[in-house]
């Protein structure tokens, strides 16, 4: 599930406020970090991060300057293609920056404390953080963009930074398609057809350097971006898979870490690695799919849909019937009608949009339908791109089963219980099964007493893309982490949400360097108000 590609730093970061900080203590860091883990490939990462911290960062105007605040620098720093061969292939992630303003946003007289650089991504594998040093523009981010210099960058392979491709983006959104629920045989004869051909073309696209586009080179390059920036410790933010490589950066790297926040945390057990985690999504998104018809079904006044979640599914099955039958617009059939309703099980926030499109296109109004599920034919070389490190991250990092019967079995299985998303999971997932790169052995992520710095974990009980016993997982293997829980809801990525209570553990954490204890509880944001005609 290419959860990460959904989750935005200007959607879900910035939207409300950061506020008051709890009480609670933990230590601060002390000065020059240690030697990194035998299984940070060392020698490589070490030369690699000593010529990044020697050159520093270069920052101007961004290549996009004409569309961006001017408070906002780029730049680039070189990182190994192959860690293993540090003087060999070099590859230019680029990277963003607002500084520091060290202006107290409640007393503009007041100067603040620089507390050094706050590296952001936003998951994944696939997603940009270019654009999240604007975060500090906004008035909930001041406080923190006062402290800290909010940097962003695109990961190795995205965007800017050695992009990789799977095949042509003129071919990347397909027209109107189906999705069944219950594939048939000839259905699943061809999705394996499709994935065995975007697997070679990931190949045949981008050579033999395939294979470095993983977890643990994401991590190494992270710490040449640490020296590069002049951080002698790491302070990092990751959301949703960036939760992951965060915690694999904290296994080999633990004592250069300074603070570091796991927003929406993954399972990062190596037997989960990315198989079975993506069984596990599955089974969280028909939960959620749950909870949004739950809601649509109380404000049945307002959409028409049914007053229960059954009579819901019966409305959204209709139009999944008409939408094989005739594509709204000639551009969205039930595949795309799916994808769209799978963005309402990330964040609740699409319910309100979601819901009146489809209550207006059961009453003869497509227009709402066709402009939230149709394609972004614009955006299609980012999406290609995007898609593309997506599934060599994903398969390059763990083992997948190579036997398509295995897949059938266990997903068949869960189909029976879990529809909504279980089939177009696999499909996303399958060129991993005829995956040409060699690959790796899973990190064990894990961390001993007084390895690591306290690291702050944020969850949503009802996480879909990160179900909740993941970021318990993540508590257990990285000692002395703090855990921070948003009751009763299921927002991927919560930091920086509605919830005051959360951000304000997030502000104790960052500036005032305090915890609340081994784990906290927030209630859950107020759910969103019924009555929203069209998307945001």
């Amino acid at each position: 599930m290419r959860a990460g590609a959904l989750y935005s730093a200007m959607g879900a970061l910035l939207l409300t406020t950061l506020s008051a900080a709890p009480a609670g203590g933990l230590p601060t860091t002390p000065g020059v970090p240690g030697s990194p883990r035998a299984g940070a490939a060392p020698a490589g990462v070490a030369l690699a991060a000593a010529r990044a911290a020697a050159r520093g960062i270069a920052f101007g105007k961004c290549s996009d300057a004409q569309d961006l605040p001017g408070s906002m620098e780029c730049g680039t720093v070189g990182v190994p293609l192959d860690y293993a061969r540090p003087n060999g292939k070099q590859i230019e992630l680029t990277v963003s920056r607002v500084r520091a303003t060290q202006r107290d946003p409640r007393n503009s007289k007041h100067r603040v404390p620089r507390r050094g650089a706050l590296v952001f991504n936003p998951g994944g594998p696939g997603g940009s953080g270019l654009y999240f040093p604007l975060a500090g523009l906004l008035p909930e981010w001041k406080r923190i963009g006062a402290a800290y210099d909010l940097v962003g960058y695109d990961p190795r392979g995205v965007g800017r930074s050695a992009p990789v491709s799977c095949q042509d983006p003129k071919n990347f959104f397909k027209g109107p398609s189906q999705s069944p629920v219950h594939p048939s045989e000839s259905y699943k004869r061809e999705r394996i057809a499709e994935a065995k051909a975007y697997a070679r073309g990931c190949a045949e696209r981008s050579g033999s350097g395939l294979r470095h586009y993983n977890s643990v080179n994401n991590a190494r390059d992270l710490d040449v971006l640490r020296a590069a920036l002049g951080e002698k410790r790491l302070t990092f933010m990751g959301a949703s898979y960036g939760t992951y490589f965060g915690a694999v950066y904290a296994t080999l790297f633990p004592s250069h870490v300074r603070r570091m926040v796991f927003d929406a945390a993954v399972n990062p057990d190596p037997e989960r690695i990315w198989y079975r985690n993506n069984l596990d999504q599955s089974m969280a998104f028909e939960s959620r799919w749950t909870d949004f018809r739950e809601w649509v079904a109380k404000h049945d006044t307002v959409y028409r849909l049914g007053d229960t979640p059954e009579k819901v599914l019966d409305s959204y099955e209709r139009a999944r019937a008409r939408l094989a039958a005739e594509p709204a617009g000639g551009k969205v059939g039930p595949a795309q009608l799916q994808s769209a309703f799978l963005q309402a099980g990330y964040y609740d926030d699409y319910w309100p949009y979601r819901a009146q499109a489809l209550s207006d296109y059961l009453r003869g109004d497509p227009k709402e339908l066709i402009a939230q599920a149709g394609p972004v034919t614009e955006a299609a070389a980012e999406s290609e791109n995007s898609a593309a490190v997506y599934t060599a991250v994903e398969c390059n990092d763990g083992p997948w089963p190579t036997d398509w019967k295995v897949w059938d079995r266990d997903n068949t299985r869960l189909a029976r219980v879990a529809p909504f998303e279980t089939w177009d999971n696999v499909w996303a997932n399958l060129p991993c099964a005829y995956w040409p790169a060699a690959r790796q052995k899973p990190v064990d992520v894990r961390t001993g007493p007084g390895e690591l710095p306290p690291t702050l974990i944020l969850a949503s009980e009802r996480d879909a893309a990160a179900p909740y016993d993941g970021a318990l997982e993540m508590q257990r293997r990285l000692s002395g982490s703090v855990l921070v829980t948003e009751r009763d809801s299921g927002t991927h990525g919560i930091a920086g949400g509605p919830n005051k209570c959360v951000n304000g553990h997030v502000e104790a954490y960052l500036l005032e360097d305090r915890v609340p204890g081994r784990r906290a509880a927030c209630t859950g944001h107020v759910e969103p108000t019924p009555g929203a005609s069209k998307q945001k």
